[in-house]
């Protein structure tokens, strides 16, 4: 990020993505974990705007700028 920040404009759109998938429900439940909050993420397929992105649709595309830190890294610092 810090390299695109202070770069030349791109003058369009740069994909960044963590090297882990993970599905939403999935990323949610290790991100209370990671702070002590043990509490089960419910996945609700009929929840409106946040239900509409199935499959791969959050998954980096070919090109995207892959970064080193996994999630649960990140969330240590």
């Amino acid at each position: 990020m810090a390299d695109v920040s202070a770069g030349d404009p791109l003058r369009g759109t740069l994909d960044v993505a963590g090297p882990e998938i993970f599905a939403l429900d999935d990323l949610g439940g290790i991100t209370l974990a990671a702070r002590g909050d043990h509490r089960a993420v419910v996945t609700d397929d009929g929840a409106g705007l946040y239900a509409a992105a199935s499959g791969d649709a959050l998954i980096a595309k070919e090109g995207a700028v892959i970064a080193g830190t996994t999630h649960r890294e990140w969330l240590a610092r």
